[in-house]
């Protein structure tokens, strides 16, 4: 009896130690590093979460997870939202995580953005709402007036970098950490000093980089680019912003402007209309906006791409100048679009 008695006592302490050894040993069933599942709204009870671990394979041991889960009172207390879980995380730290509400953080990142549809698919693709109500919000100056912009504005408030929300973050605080970021950017580096120093207001200015942006990848030119359109400006001359043309026509794959597209209506035409137009055609960087605010003081008033296509541009101050570079640059456009056609 007292050997029957010690060998069960023993199965009982093996078993105890394989539990323990699953429990706070690896729980994972995946080999990434990391791997996420979504809690919805009013979808927190234990039924619905361990299905969609087990449609993501989350877990290596559902079974033991489903009973260490109860046992510890994970169910009472787990919040909706996205979690991430570790490659070879026990499952004791799953349930810790799920029980004490850790969800993980999703980071926004901001690069070069052309349009609200553009940024409805960024915001949706990574956080709970989806195009259709990100862009609801976007064309709503009743939602966007507290801060202080509308429909048209809205972009000058974004300043390209990384945002760091939770899954299930509304929008009124995704947009108002945007808005709280782009206040502290004006207030640093004698922006607003500078801006006011060319009599531009912030938005202003965004939007003058917005368009200078889409004009080249070269820092050197953006500098020449700015004086240009701050000397048109000046002088009440219209933009006559290519790029603003291709914003008009929403089709940013053009790469040649014809006189038709000149005669678009679009208050975005800077061809037809001067001054800035309404907002920016897209979020420019914050070295553009920079650029925009040391724009150097010139007697340009033209610019034309180089015939050698090397994206850089001639710069003149008179028209005549300007009209002989254009016209090398259409003989070499011309030249190569004649090659392309016949291959």
């Amino acid at each position: 009896m007292s050997r029957t008695v010690k060998l069960f006592g023993f199965l009982i302490l093996v078993a105890a130690g394989i539990i323990t050894s699953i429990i706070v040993g690896s729980g994972t069933g995946f080999d990434e590093k990391t791997r996420s599942f979504i809690v919805k709204e009013g979808q927190t009870d234990k039924a619905s979460v361990l299905a969609e671990m087990k449609k993501n394979e989350i877990l290596s041991g559902s079974m033991l997870f489903s009973a260490l889960s109860s046992a510890t009172g994970v169910w009472s207390k787990i919040k909706p939202g996205k979690y991430e879980v570790k490659k070879g995380q026990s499952l004791w730290s799953i349930a810790r995580m799920l029980k004490n509400g850790r969800l993980a953080q999703i980071n926004l990142v901001i690069n070069k953005l052309r349009t609200k549809e553009d940024l409805a698919k960024l915001i949706s693709k990574n956080f709970s709402p989806d195009s259709a109500s990100v862009m609801q919000y976007l064309n709503s100056n009743d939602s966007l007036e507290k801060f202080g912009v509308d429909t048209s504005t809205v972009f000058t408030m974004i300043i390209p970098d990384t945002y760091t929300f939770y899954w299930n973050t509304g929008l009124n605080k995704i947009f108002r950490k945007l808005s709280d970021s782009k206040n502290a950017f004006w207030q640093k580096n004698d922006r607003l000093a500078k801006a006011e120093s060319i009599q531009f207001s912030p938005g202003q200015a965004y939007i003058l980089a917005s368009i200078v942006e889409e004009e080249t990848n070269y820092d050197s030119d953006k500098y020449k680019i700015a004086s240009v359109y701050i000397n048109r400006l000046t002088k009440t001359m219209p933009l006559q912003a290519c790029p603003t043309i291709k914003y008009a026509m929403k089709d940013f794959t053009l790469t040649r402007i014809y006189e038709k597209y000149l005669f678009n209506p679009s208050p975005y035409n800077t061809y037809r209309r001067k001054g800035l137009p309404p907002g920016p055609i897209c979020t420019p960087s914050p070295k553009t906006i920079d650029i925009i605010l040391n724009a150097p003081k010139t007697d340009y008033l033209f610019f034309v791409a180089k015939s050698d296509f090397s994206g850089y541009h001639h710069f003149s101050s008179t028209f005549s100048e300007h009209n002989q570079y254009a016209k090398e640059y259409q003989k070499a456009l011309d030249a190569y679009m004649a090659k392309k056609q016949n291959k």
